[in-house]
This record gives structure tokens, C-alpha cells and sequence, in this order.
């Protein structure tokens, strides 16, 4: 009897269907290793490379400059003119134009970081006779008023008016312009402040001068019913002897203190008042 031939027709198909799902997975898995690589190499295409030569390059390249601070700007004082009405200060005599003079010049040396004590401003309006309280010490911060009362002019800058200014030694003459006050001390007038003037020409003679302000028992209202005007110093802004000590307190140690005379000769002359 004849033998069958043996067909191994079920195992070759078996070995088949392994080799097909084995190339399968290998699909599969390059494929998915493909997909999980596939942002490094866009973040590496994105990633410029730098060398030595570029980041010199990179050095030379000008920075935008950065804006430049502010300086600080006091044109905002000029609005406290309405303070002169709010207070009245025409009923009390000062000149408007002593007040807007005063506000421009401190304006100016605020900028210039001369006042330390920028809560009051003394003004001194020799537009007013001797006679009248002419010397004003202003509150910047409250907007009150401190003190108002009686102010010596130089002997030789007139009698009830002061009409002539100088800057020299021994004229005996008041100076005009703006002062900045200092340092306090006791003299031969008693307690009393020292001044620096600060307009070149016009008053930056003043501490060679020894002008300062001090109490004097001729600022008073007496000496007017004997001769007409209030007693006069050598040039000294001389004050009330009874109320020297807290007008000195008040405007000493780097405050304002503006001395006003309505002439054209100062006015013209004066950097601060352009």
C-alpha cells in the first residue's frame, strides 16, 4: 500500500501568520518611537547654536539707551497764586507781584536742591513803608500765615521807603533777591540768623556784609508816632525783639527768604526772576 505524502500545509501557514504580525509590531513600534522623537527634533531645529563668534557679534549690537528719570519739576507751584487770594494776602498789603516773584525763585531753587526747609517762605515786600507790617512767613504746606509784622530796610536805603539797594560793604544799605536762611547763633543783637544770598552781584555779599536777621527794640510801632517811620538797621532785615526768637526758629535752617524790591534795576538783573 502506498504512503501519503505528508503536506505541512497547516504549519507553513502558521509561520506565516507569525512573520506577518511580528512585521506588524515592528511597524507599529517604529512608528510610535517616531511620533515620541518627533518635538525634540523640532525644539533642536528651533534652537539657535551660538558660537564664540556670534555672541560678540551679539555684544556689539547698541542696547536701546533707557529712558531718561525725570527731573523733577516744580512748575506746579505757580498754581498756589490762588493761595494769595484764598488768603487774602492783598488785604494785609503784600504785593502780587512780591508773592508771584517769591513763588518763581523758590520754584527755582527747589529744582536746584538749595531749600531744605521747603515748609515756609518768608518775603520781605519793600514796595510797603516801614510802617506797615511788610514782612510775611508763609505756611507752604497748610497755606496759613505764620507771622506778618514789622521789617528794618538799611539806614541809608531811605526812611519810610526803601528805595536804594546795595551790595557793598559798609553802605548800610539792604540788599534785594533771594536769601537762603542758616545756622543760628547769639550776638551782639542777641539771638539772631545768618543769611546767604544767592543772586551773584545783587545780595552774594551779604554774609561778608554780616546781614542777618535779628531782633532790634526799633522795630516797633512807637518809633512811627516819634518820627514817622520805624527805627533802621545796617542793612539787616532786622524783626520785633519780642517775636525774633519764633520767626528765627521757624525760617532757619535752609528755608526761603525773598526780599522784594519793585525796581527795574533788580528785576532785569536777576537770574532767578528769568
Amino acid at each position: 500500500m502506498q504512503k501519503p505524502i505528508f503536506t505541512p500545509f497547516k504549519s507553513n501557514r502558521s509561520a506565516s501568520t507569525k512573520r506577518a504580525i511580528k512585521g506588524f509590531y515592528l511597524i507599529l513600534s517604529s512608528i510610535f518611537i517616531t511620533l515620541i522623537n518627533l518635538p525634540f527634533s523640532f525644539a533642536k531645529m528651533a534652537t539657535p547654536h551660538f558660537t564664540k563668534k556670534d555672541a560678540v557679534v551679539a555684544s556689539a549690537v547698541p542696547l536701546p539707551a533707557p529712558a531718561p528719570s525725570p527731573i523733577p519739576s516744580f512748575k506746579g507751584l505757580f498754581s498756589m497764586k490762588s493761595v494769595y487770594d484764598s488768603l487774602h494776602l492783598d488785604l494785609s498789603g503784600l504785593s502780587r507781584q512780591a508773592y508771584d516773584y517769591a513763588l518763581e525763585g523758590w520754584g527755582k531753587l527747589i529744582e536746584q536742591g538749595k531749600i531744605l526747609n521747603q515748609s515756609v517762605m518768608a518775603i520781605v515786600d519793600f514796595s510797603q513803608p516801614s510802617t506797615q507790617k511788610r514782612l510775611y512767613i508763609l505756611d507752604m504746606e497748610n497755606y496759613r500765615v505764620l507771622f506778618n509784622t514789622l521789617v528794618a530796610h538799611g539806614r541809608n536805603s531811605g526812611k519810610e521807603m526803601a528805595n536804594s539797594f546795595s551790595n557793598r560793604a559798609s553802605s548800610f544799605k539792604s540788599s534785594p533777591g533771594f536769601y537762603i536762611t542758616g545756622d543760628t547763633y547769639n550776638g551782639d543783637n542777641g539771638y539772631s540768623l545768618k543769611l546767604t544770598g544767592v543772586e551773584k552781584g545783587i545780595n552774594d555779599n551779604a554774609e561778608n556784609r554780616a546781614i542777618v536777621m535779628h531782633g532790634a527794640d526799633y522795630v516797633d510801632e512807637s518809633w512811627i508816632g516819634a518820627q514817622g517811620y520805624i527805627g533802621r538797621s545796617l542793612g539787616c532785615p532786622a524783626v520785633p525783639r519780642k517775636d525774633a526768637t519764633d520767626i528765627i526758629n521757624t525760617i532757619k535752617s535752609g528755608a526761603c527768604l525773598f526780599i522784594y524790591a519793585p525796581t527795574r534795576q533788580y528785576v532785569s538783573h536777576s537770574v532767578l526772576l528769568h
